[in-house]
């Protein structure tokens, strides 16, 4: 049985035009000879009635003390909505299709209410209807505990559903439709000129999902890497084969099975406060300050730390609490906000010479700071003033010649 999963955002099916070409998507595959299952999110966006926000909006309306368990009760719903509309939809069209939640499917959850993480898939009920149906429709975003509460899985859960059938099912590809033309070397709402890629790492989108790439979510790229399935970025609005993610000696057309690039892409994220505290050796400054921001649930980014001082970052949104906290311990953090996180990504980076250096020079070149840098196997960071990012971003793209 050759088994394809496909996966639409809210997006791809907000409307009957969109949902009349998911229907073409479906058709086209089918004659192909796959087996399908089709993972659909919730419909559309905050204001639409089934979206996931507009769910959440009314709970706010409605006393907003509804317990997470029986929040994701009620979250689970759209997904179902839209599953069934997209049953209704095929079966008018002559193409036989069944529902299942995402507990009907085998996706079983640890306790986590709003952010819950896969333990095990049990396709079995997949399986026999894909012996009975043309197309298995799976309401994404959710799965349920071992007692049978259900769970969501957290933002991008969808994404998470898809890949994590996709592996338990041996799909031979996962197709992630969303409302772009695939994985685009920038933002392209910051870089006119960012284009599509047609094949990147597992590695490597991973990398531009955590660090502020919204395509796909980072879990999903992680068990598809974990599982060796090939994904594909694709949109819903063309036929282009989009973006494919995949180990690098599956690239195509490459006699190496490597790209001739260092850099793939840019990501960023803003909005960000830089702290610095400096002490002294004998006052263990560095657990202070990070028990400290670990008990008021600050998350920390960008950590660099000498024997004698400490620089990390937070989210603007952290900063009073963060400051106000270490300052109950008689520190004095000196603090930094509107600041901004660039991202430059690419597989080739590692043990290559000169990428800090072009970095530097495309910065130096347009006046703009960098406040802090660090850097891994596959990602060099800086942290810029939030008014020189757009900047940053551009001259980095130019620099390292994405745009060709």
């Amino acid at each position: 049985m050759r088994i394809l999963v496909q996966k639409f955002g809210g997006t791809s099916l907000s409307s009957p035009q969109a949902r009349a070409r998911v229907i073409e998507h479906i058709r086209r595959e089918l004659a192909q000879q796959y087996h399908l299952v089709v993972v659909v999110s919730a419909i559309g966006r905050l204001g639409e009635p089934y979206a996931t926000d507009t769910l959440l909006h009314w709970i706010e309306q409605n006393g907003n003390e509804l317990p997470v368990r029986e929040k994701d009760m009620l979250l689970c719903c759209g997904e179902i909505i839209s599953a069934a509309t997209l049953c209704s939809l095929l079966q008018h069209e002559g193409v036989s299709a069944v529902v299942l939640t995402g507990a009907q499917a085998g996706l079983i959850t640890d306790y986590q209410y709003g952010n819950a993480r896969i333990l095990d898939v049990r396709p079995g009920r997949v399986r026999t209807e894909l012996e009975k149906v043309q197309v298995v429709i799976v309401a994404g975003f959710q799965g349920q505990t071992e007692n049978g509460d259900l769970t969501t899985l957290g933002r991008g859960g969808s994404d998470t559903s898809a890949t994590a059938l996709g592996a338990a099912l041996n799909a031979e590809m996962v197709d992630i439709y969303t409302d772009v033309d695939g994985i685009l070397t920038a933002d392209p709402r910051v870089v006119e000129d960012a284009r599509p890629l047609s094949q990147v790492s597992y590695t490597e989108i991973c990398n531009m999902a955590y660090q502020g790439a919204k395509v796909i979510h980072p879990r999903a790229v992680e068990i598809a890497m974990q599982s060796s399935i090939p994904l594909r970025v694709r949109s819903t609005f063309t036929d282009t084969e989009g973006t494919l993610v995949t180990q690098p000696d599956g690239f195509k057309d490459s006699p190496t099975g490597i790209l001739d690039r260092h850099v793939t892409g840019l990501a960023y994220v803003s909005n960000i406060t830089q702290i610095a505290i400096d002490g002294d050796r004998t006052e263990n400054l560095q657990l202070k300050v990070f028990r400290t921001m670990a008990e008021n649930s600050i998350s920390v980014d960008f950590i660099n730390v000498t024997p004698t001082g400490v620089l990390y970052t937070i989210f603007d949104y952290d900063a009073e609490k963060a400051i106000s906290a270490l300052q109950k311990l008689s520190l004095k953090p000196k603090s930094l906000s509107g600041c901004a996180k660039v991202s430059v990504i690419g597989g080739g980076i590692n043990g290559v010479p000169g990428i800090m250096a072009k970095i530097v020079e495309a910065l130096s070149e347009i006046e703009v700071p960098i406040l802090q840098s660090a850097d891994s196997n596959t990602t060099i960071w800086l942290l810029v003033k939030k008014e020189d990012m757009v900047q940053a971003l551009r001259a980095l793209h130019h620099k390292f010649e994405l745009h060709r």
